[in-house]
């Protein structure tokens, strides 16, 4: 029998310790032996649940349990999952987590406290929910150079993006009824602004560069700029505007940006909505390959942690090596290069201002008759620049 800790009785912890039940003939059969929960650290009762049982407000009883081999966090946040998870691995367990914040901030630290005491850290749920893609980086396409890791790794933006897509609506409602439905925290930030993104890249980045990536150097720009104006002028052309977090490398280095993007029906996250997560990945030598599905959510995010759980399993004394370097990479400047994009300006744009942009489409609607959006011919960074300064810009999207 393998005892594991769960730390938090949140969603998630529900979830693993649902996952665990309802599929435990299945989990032994991989595992090779039972998985039983044996500690529960909360920070409060819970009067009448099963769970009372094996219930400690007290992290010691588990740091001093020697039967429990894996501790599973799903507290979030640093504090004080950082110091839990830390002392787990210093006491020789095993430690999963679902923790984007955790990874982004102190990965290459404890993957290498882990790899000192002979266990293992492993944090496959921490992006894209239920999608697998930290595994496959690691071991599938480990014979690959990662040139390129895009997509679409919030799940509140998203939804919130494809109700105004499919409904018009104005970005404040939607956002209201995200908030309604749980897809949205109260304090909405992290994932509007980009924040929650800019982990979860800087994560699969530091994974591809094998080195620190840290999500602080990452520019992001969220959506709480997006109008339904915006969307009209986007189903118009065809498009729809995403929410992309990017890692490239080139010649001139590694950049990675979490911004808008309009996208149309030629890129296979087009069809990606709701609250779904989607996923590209370039291989110099595999070429694009597409990870899509659940993004968040209590069961696909716990099924997850469970997977790492069972890998875990068969390598309770046995290191497995995760490359991540602490130094950091020095990120280059993104969107330095031409590109295309999108430029919403105000209808009546003077001519000169006008002569700045470098047409290939223009897009006038009926329905916004204030407005005239653009769609340009590759453009520098210098050059949009000057277009801002004229101030008829109302909005401007990469194409992607």
């Amino acid at each position: 029998m393998i005892n594991i800790a769960v730390l938090g009785h949140g969603n998630i912890g529900k979830g693993v310790l649902e996952v665990l039940k309802i599929n435990k003939d299945l989990i032994t059969e991989h595992a090779g032996e039972e998985i039983r929960v044996s500690r529960v650290l909360s920070r409060r009762h819970y009067p009448g649940d099963p769970v009372e049982e094996i219930l400690t407000l007290d992290m010691d009883d588990i740091l001093n349990d020697d039967s429990i081999s894996i501790v599973v966090e799903v507290i979030g946040g640093t504090d004080p999952a950082y110091t839990y998870v830390k002392s787990a691995l210093e006491h020789g367990k095993n430690v999963v987590t679902s923790n984007k914040a955790l990874v982004a901030a102190h990965g290459p630290e404890l993957i290498e406290t882990a790899k000192a005491h002979n266990v293992n850290f492993m944090f496959e749920a921490s992006v894209g929910g239920g999608i697998p893609i930290i595994r496959p980086l690691q071991r599938c396409l480990a014979a690959d150079d990662i040139l390129e890791i895009s997509g679409i790794l919030n799940g509140t933006t998203n939804f919130i993006l494809t109700k105004m897509y499919n409904e018009g609506s104005a970005f404040d409602e939607t956002l209201k009824e995200a908030q309604r439905l749980g897809y949205a925290e109260a304090d909405p930030s992290a994932d509007i602004e980009g924040d929650d993104p800019s982990r979860k890249i800087s994560i699969l980045a530091s994974l591809a560069c094998r080195q620190f990536v840290d999500y602080h150097d990452i520019h992001h720009k969220g959506i709480a700029e997006i109008t339904a104006t915006d969307i009209a002028f986007a189903k118009a052309i065809g498009r729809k505007i995403k929410l992309f977090a990017s890692m490239i490398k080139s010649d001139a280095g590694v950049s990675c940006e979490v911004r808008p993007v309009m996208i149309g029906p030629d890129n296979s996250l087009y069809t990606v909505d709701g609250v779904k997560n989607g996923i590209i990945v370039r291989g110099n030598m595999l070429g694009d390959i597409t990870f899509l599905g659940a993004g968040a959510g209590m069961l696909p995010t716990a099924s997850s942690v469970v997977s790492d759980i069972l890998v875990q399993a068969g390598h309770l004394h046995h290191n497995v090596p995760t490359e991540m370097k602490p130094e950091k990479v020095k990120l280059v400047p993104a969107g330095a290069s031409e590109c295309c994009y999108f430029i919403r300006t105000a209808a009546d744009i003077s001519d000169e201002a006008q002569k700045l942009i470098k047409i290939d489409q223009k897009i006038e609607l009926a329905d916004c008759p204030d407005d005239i959006g653009f769609i340009t011919k590759p453009m520098l960074p210098d050059e949009l620049d000057q277009l801002r300064a004229t101030g008829f810009v109302r909005n401007i999207i990469k194409l992607k």
